[in-house]
């Protein structure tokens, strides 16, 4: 069957591999894609929110099912556009499932409802504001400032004074620094404990569980500096031991999917579980309506079961989804589908453009990926220039490798690293220090 994957980053390359090792998968279309994907399949010029010229390429090419990578063309509808199209499969939430992700002050707001442990929070707009100030002056620092919508990654502020605290919400909310993503803004309590992400994939009743991850956010070494997309990340999480992840289940994951239900909020796509461990117990820091990046770049080298089988486990009535006469015979349900993950852990390195998360140069040659044998090169913000391999993003590319243990993922991600090359590289010399 043929498949179409939308997006352009490290996420999308680790799923383009991923998918690609299906027997189910005939032709893999990237749109856009990176200067790496077209290894997988086809690059595809085609604009991720414009739902109507996907829909022709659909057509025109035959297309089975719409993967749905980064969040945007969740939070504007796909799911809902194609929903009465029975001859493609769209693995993506619905626009209301995906204010999850869209809108910080709604996934407040259905945690509160539905009992899932998070920080205590209030909302604050420009008509109250003053609220804001006096919430800094009732509560001990830190305090966590976040843009109520998408911000790319860069709207949460942890301030470490009041002083900062203030002029950080007049900037997102009288400055309007992100627009209207941060009109409204979400003040919460800091907790204090060590992060890291569930994930599972999910017809909106049943769900499957994928690897644990923890992924490192700072820009510099010792989780210092600015916030990134990620600059590296790890699986297994050495502390997510078999408590910790029954805790996650009935405190977090089933009353998450039973509020999509009850809240009738369809969803048949991933979810990610942003967590933090505060004295034993997991809490909410944020849900992600989609695969982390770049927590993909580790999930998918340790899932040993075939993506596309797992998506037409989902599918509750399969009699309703024409085209899939060869999945057909496969009668299985999400509920009893089994997940196969390879207990080697992986560790993903991020080479990232020199300013990176703020102003930086691309263009420059990429030299020595010949040279990479024993990781994975996930290609992100490259493109490719009569038949070379330049630099075209803040986060270059990620480098993913398995071994037997942590430390040898680790070592053998740092020796693939050392064997490329570009201008102005840089990357983070102590993914998973806090393990050592």
């Amino acid at each position: 069957m043929n498949i179409l994957l939308l997006g352009s980053g490290g996420r999308e390359s680790a799923l383009a591999w991923k998918i690609k090792q299906s027997k189910h998968c005939d032709t893999l279309y990237i749109a856009p894609g990176n200067g790496g994907t077209a290894q997988y399949g086809i690059n595809v010029d085609l604009g991720i929110l414009d739902f109507e010229a996907i829909n022709t390429f659909c057509v025109d090419h035959q297309v089975h099912i719409i993967v749905c990578g980064p969040e945007l063309p969740a939070v504007h509808g796909l799911w809902d556009y194609f929903k009465s199209n029975k001859s493609i499969l769209v693995i993506a939430p619905s626009q209301v499932s995906a204010q999850l992700e869209g809108s910080k002050a709604f996934a407040k707001e259905f945690m509160q409802k539905h009992h899932i442990p998070t920080a205590e929070y209030i909302e604050v707009n420009r008509d109250n504001i003053e609220e804001g100030f006096h919430w800094f002056e009732t509560k001990n620092a830190p305090y966590v400032i976040k843009a109520d919508g998408l911000a790319e990654g860069k709207g949460v502020v942890i301030a470490t004074n009041k002083e900062e605290a203030k002029s950080t919400l007049i900037d997102f909310v009288q400055n309007q620094k992100f627009g209207a993503s941060s009109a409204k803004v979400v003040l919460e309590e800091f907790l204090d404990g060590i992060e890291f992400s569930m994930f599972v994939f999910t017809n909106g009743k049943k769900y499957v569980m994928l690897p644990n991850a923890k992924d490192y956010k700072r820009r510099f070494e010792g989780n210092i500096g600015l916030n990134t997309g990620g600059m590296g990340c790890i699986s297994p999480v050495p502390f997510v031991d078999k408590e910790m992840e029954e805790k996650v289940k009935t405190q977090v994951i089933e009353p998450t999917i039973k509020g999509l239900q009850e809240d009738n909020m369809p969803y048949f796509g991933f979810i990610y579980f942003g967590l933090i461990n505060v004295d034993g117990q997991p809490k909410v820091i944020e849900y992600n309506c989609r695969l982390g990046d770049p927590e993909t770049e580790v999930l998918m080298p340790r899932i040993e079961s075939d993506l596309i089988e797992m998506f037409w486990a989902g599918v509750e009535d399969k009699s309703e989804v024409a085209g899939f006469d060869v999945l057909g015979s496969i009668g299985f349900s999400l509920e009893n589908f089994e997940v196969n993950i390879s207990n080697q852990h992986c560790a993903t390195v991020m080479l990232a453009s020199n300013g990176y998360p703020e102003a930086y140069l691309k263009g420059f040659e990429i030299s020595g990926l010949e040279k990479v044998k024993e990781s994975i090169v996930f290609h992100a913000g490259t493109k490719s220039i009569d038949s070379k391999c330049v630099t075209n993003g803040g986060r270059v590319m990620a480098i993913s490798s398995l071994g037997n243990s942590l430390k040898n993922a680790l070592e053998l991600s740092y020796q693939s690293v050392n064997l490329i090359q570009f201008q102005g590289k840089v990357y983070r010399n102590d993914i998973g220090f806090e393990f050592f």
